[in-house]
């Protein structure tokens, strides 16, 4: 078996599409290729930090005919580089994939300027701009070849730094656009994305043995958003919880509220980071409690929709 089967499930995919591809490059921020890196050095380009210039050279290499994987940090590309996603990639229709890591809380640790809770919002306001968020290393996997077939820049929020992304039973194929129901459910939808995704799967099993009957997406595709889906779980069951690991302002919730309002049926109630700086310094699973985003927090806010009638 080759080796790059046991490397991070991101490199994993690029690395094999890159054995039948050789325009696939990686350009990264002061960050290793492990196996890319073993089998074609001279197709890694480490940019270091400098996030402006990072997207700027994916976008002349794309412009080129290459298809470039951008490697960098979550809150630094979409803030700091920012402009060249929009105007390099996104304005003028060049192919970069960024997967960025160290999403949401997870470098909690470091402090709230580490923290990537704003950037859904910010590249969901982007022309042409894909947003993939996958839930586990399967959907990594997946994620990063839907990308590389698609046309246009992409932007893969990847955890699994202190996040847990083993695989999820029974998780179905990731098809970018189409949300994947996890579970049935008739009195309420939930609505989750990347790690809340697990935390989603428990709060439905604790509501299920109380007999409420939940239905749960797996909205991995937040732009373009799989609208279709969120009309029926407002027509179906009336009351919808998003829960994201990322601002309650511009993300998931705001995407959905935005369909919701729209059509003028159902209600929604958004969980996520509050609209505040997590300045707390602590372990990661310790930061997503205190933002009312562990499984406990989430099933009270469940509880208190159903109630609100």
């Amino acid at each position: 078996m080759s080796s790059y089967m046991s490397a991070p499930p991101h490199l994993a995919a690029i690395t094999e599409l890159a054995h039948g591809n050789p325009d696939v490059v990686i350009v990264s921020q002061d960050f290793g290729a492990g196996p890319f890196s073993d089998a074609f050095p001279g197709r890694h380009f480490d940019v270091g930090i400098s996030e402006q210039n990072l997207v700027g050279v994916a976008a002349g290499l794309a412009h080129a005919g290459k298809l470039p994987f951008v490697l960098s940090m979550a809150p630094f590309v979409s803030m700091r580089g920012f402009e060249q996603i929009r105007d390099d990639c996104a304005y003028n229709r060049n192919n970069v994939k960024i997967i960025a890591l160290f999403t949401g809380l997870e470098a909690g640790p470091w402090g709230a300027t580490h923290h990537a809770m704003e950037d859904i919002a910010l590249l969901r306001t982007i022309p042409g701009m894909t947003i993939i968020v996958p839930a586990d290393s399967n959907e990594v996997g997946w994620a990063v070849k839907a990308a590389a077939a698609m046309d246009g820049p992409v932007y893969i929020r990847l955890a699994g730094f202190a996040a847990d992304m083993s695989p999820i039973e029974g998780s179905p194929p990731l098809r970018a656009g189409e949300a994947a129901l996890l579970r049935e459910g008739s009195q309420l939808t939930l609505i989750a994305t990347g790690t809340a995704v697990r935390t989603a799967l428990a709060v439905h099993d604790a509501l299920a043995r109380d007999g409420i009957d939940a239905r749960l997406l797996n909205m991995h595709t937040i732009k373009p958003i799989d609208r279709a889906a969120v009309v029926r779980a407002a027509r179906e069951t009336g009351k919808l919880l998003t829960i994201e690991e990322h601002s309650i302002i511009g993300g998931l919730g705001s995407a959905v509220a935005e369909i919701v309002a729209e059509v003028g049926v159902g209600r929604v109630r958004r969980v996520g980071i509050p609209d505040r700086f997590c300045t707390e310094i602590g372990p990661y699973r310790e930061l997503l409690a205190l933002c009312g985003l562990d499984a406990a927090s989430v099933e009270a806010s469940a509880r208190e929709l159903i109630r609100a009638g």
